[in-house]
């Protein structure tokens, strides 16, 4: 008998306009500014990208968030995982999940991801730039972080592996003393009435073991590296005229060839989940010091999912998450929703390959 994998997508909640984008980089500033500035950086190189069904929509309109969740739950997504920003207290772009959490609706599962990490300017040309710090004072903002997180943890919708909250933490390494604020954060739960936390940290590349760090399971997030190679066809001289105005180093793949590098098979001691990954391309955000990765299809991303549904085969059924990045990454060109060029067809895919 077959079951189904539990699909969770990171969901980018940056589409509305906040002060701060405002002084930083011009009134009314959101991915959307970037995407839809895009333009060709060598022959066949698919930009921009233009959104089809949804358009480009404001996340501050409860409808759109409603039509998100009910495209998603429609082609075999569990739940959106929010990307969750907390500096010292200050939290950034949190309307669209705070407004999903105080009006009940969308009624679709959620988790929450600490993107804890010092945003620059390097998405926008100003690599050196820093805007806000990611800064740890201490145990009293862990608590004050936790109490905060809590309005999320006890809302019925939130997505549990073992009756537990999953809540992701996307730079584990970072964290100051990480196993005295895991192990401080579990405390608060049962204090709560939660009955734990399922703890998962990211992992980049490194084979990071998490149970030591006081993590239940790792995010096996594999990307390729920025390393400046760009295979012949694509060395025009235009290419070469736009590196030489930059210091910084384009690197373009080819998804035919490392879409199965995306998922790990390999075997460990603890819990590693798949991240699988329909497409990237982050030129809009980084011109010339960006990873553009081609021929992307939703052919071969089916090729990927079903891998991703060999490696979570053997797990408890709770524990059969595969992660997509990304539900909506556009400027990244890193998404499942519809656009002109490929409409419905990766969704299709997914809906067809989420069965193990």
């Amino acid at each position: 008998m077959s079951s189904i994998n539990r699909i969770i997508a990171f969901y980018l909640p940056q589409f509305h306009p906040i002060p701060e984008n405002d002084k930083w980089w011009g009134k009314g500033f959101t991915e959307w500014t970037n995407t839809a500035k895009a333009k060709p950086l060598f022959q066949g190189h698919y930009q921009p990208h233009v959104p089809s069904d949804l358009g480009f929509y404001d996340l501050r309109v409860p409808e759109t968030r409603i039509a998100q969740a009910e495209m998603a739950k429609k082609y075999g997504v569990e739940a959106f995982c929010y990307y969750h920003y907390w500096f010292s207290g200050k939290r950034l772009i949190e309307r669209p999940f705070t407004e999903v959490l105080s009006s009940n609706e969308p009624d679709f599962p959620f988790c929450l991801c600490w993107a804890n990490k010092s945003w620059s300017g390097i998405w926008h040309g100003s690599p050196n730039k820093i805007l806000i710090k990611q800064d740890y004072p201490g145990m009293e903002d862990h608590t004050n972080h936790f109490y905060e997180l809590l309005k999320a943890f006890t809302d019925d919708r939130y997505l549990k592996v073992d009756n537990k909250p999953v809540f992701l933490v996307y730079h584990p390494k970072l964290i100051p003393d990480v196993q005295k604020v895991t192990d401080h954060w579990r405390e608060l739960a049962l204090n709560a009435g939660l009955n734990g936390l399922h703890l998962v940290g990211v992992d980049h590349f490194s084979d990071w073991d998490p149970i030591p760090d006081g993590f239940d399971a790792s995010l096996q997030q594999r990307l390729p590296a920025l390393n400046g190679k760009i295979p012949l066809q694509y060395l025009s001289l235009n290419i070469k005229k736009l590196l030489q105005k930059s210091n910084w180093q384009l690197t373009i793949y080819d998804y035919k060839k490392i879409w199965k590098s995306f998922i790990s098979l390999a075997q460990k001691p603890y819990i590693t989940y798949p991240c699988i990954v329909p497409n990237w391309d982050n030129s809009p955000r980084s011109g010339t010091n960006s990873l553009v990765i081609t021929n992307s299809s939703p052919q071969l991303f089916g090729k990927q999912i079903k891998l991703a549904s060999e490696k979570v085969s053997s797990y408890p059924e709770d524990n059969k998450l595969i992660f997509l990045k990304s539900w909506n990454e556009w400027a990244e060109g890193n998404y499942m929703e519809p656009d002109l060029k490929f409409g419905h067809a990766y969704l299709d895919v997914l809906k067809e390959n989420i069965r193990k």
